[in-house]
């Protein structure tokens, strides 16, 4: 069939536009289908982004992230063998300068200044603005990603108004922290929130989640089965997980994220079949004389079949390959804007993805012709000479 291929080649580029046309659907349909299939990849085959994260789990609420837990859930986690270090993880929200600006959303956490530095050993900063951080009560530190976008500097205050909790907090930047994930957060100590809560209100003795760092990777499973069964029966059952599926657990809010992908990924092939086995239809019907001449001159059936498949697939490849280019590009602008969903950030076109894509384009050239091919194939020669067109 090698013999063939100038031929196949010759043969889709005699209509142009109705080619270019349909490379040009499979590229936009292959780039879509490959950027869903990298974020499934990202988000539930992927592994964490540091060996850090691969010790750390975090415990919340079981019915929901809105649900707090006691603050002496700390001590009692402490406890279960296999845990190393933990620390209150508390999301403050609030409002910083106008809400309704976007660009003014960043995550904001209070937490406890030495035990999450402990936790979190990737953050890198200087000793100096560690102690300052454990140190002062109002000090806050902030990534680099925050300081790129505000321009802030070291000693500037952080007005935050409240929403979720009743109060305003004056903060006061002491530390300027990098990390792998270059995330957009900002942490204060958690001391700070609750002195300035009213005396009395509930919320003093809270706490949203809890960062756990156990002593191994090992140890991730039984120390999150132990700390569930130590709360199971308890007023504020608790749910402990990797930081991936906290993170995911955000974009559940929309539904089941893994359905959702799987039927946009099977709609997206099912399109291309149709749009592909609609050209190669028109494209055979047009060459039914041109197939009874070759077969007069000598061509076989399967040579036939051959030739037909062989232009579908050619087609199907060129538009599978341009959208592999596209997909890779809108993979690496998602990787700047990936909302909350953590594991977006590692978000690109590997080459399992890539290859999976280019095998899927031949797949479907080959099935999308098949049955025009195969009535092409099996035409006779008298009737083939006497069509139309």
């Amino acid at each position: 069939m090698l013999r063939y291929i100038p031929l196949m080649i010759k043969n889709t580029l005699r209509n142009r536009r109705r080619s270019l046309l349909t490379i040009g659907s499979i590229a936009v349909s292959l780039c879509l289908l490959g950027v869903l299939m990298a974020m499934y990849r990202a988000m539930f085959l992927g592994e964490e982004t540091t060996p850090a994260r691969a010790l750390r789990l975090i415990t919340r609420h079981r019915v929901s992230l809105t649900q707090s837990l006691q603050i002496s859930y700390e001590g009692r986690i402490k406890q279960v063998p296999g845990v190393r270090e933990v620390t209150v993880w508390q999301w403050f929200g609030g409002n910083y300068k106008d809400s309704r600006d976007r660009r003014n959303f960043f995550a904001r956490f209070a937490t406890e200044p030495r035990q999450f530095l402990a936790v979190r050993p990737e953050v890198e900063m200087p000793d100096d603005q560690k102690r300052a951080f454990e140190r002062e009560r109002t000090g806050t530190i902030v990534s680099r990603a925050l300081v790129d976008k505000f321009h802030w500097k070291i000693g500037d205050r952080i007005p935050l108004q409240g929403d979720i909790f009743p109060v305003n907090l004056e903060l006061t930047i002491v530390g300027i922290y990098d990390d792998p994930d270059h995330e957009e957060s900002l942490y204060f100590n958690c001391e700070y929130l609750t002195q300035s809560l009213p005396v009395g209100s509930p919320r003093r003795d809270q706490a949203g989640a809890f960062l756990v760092q156990t002593d191994g990777p090992e140890s991730v499973p039984r120390v999150a089965k132990a700390i569930d069964a130590m709360f199971d029966n308890s007023p504020f059952p608790t749910i402990t997980e990797s930081e991936r599926a906290f993170q995911l657990s955000f974009a559940s809010f929309v539904g089941n994220i893994k359905l959702f992908l799987m039927a946009i990924c099977g709609a997206v092939t099912f399109t291309i079949l149709l749009v592909s086995g609609n050209t190669i239809s028109m494209s055979v019907r047009e060459r039914i004389r041109e197939v009874g001449i070759l077969k007069t001159l000598g061509f076989t059936r399967e040579a036939i079949l051959g030739i037909i498949l062989g232009e579908s697939v050619f087609i199907s490849l060129i538009g599978g390959a341009i959208g592999l280019v596209l997909a890779a590009g809108l993979c690496w602008v998602m990787r700047r804007f990936p909302l909350f969903i953590q594991a977006l950030r590692t978000l690109s076109l590997t080459p399992p993805v890539a290859l999976l894509s280019l095998a899927l384009a031949i797949i479907i050239g080959l099935f999308s012709s098949l049955v025009p091919a195969w009535n092409a194939a099996r035409t006779s020669i008298l009737d083939s000479l006497r069509d139309s067109g």
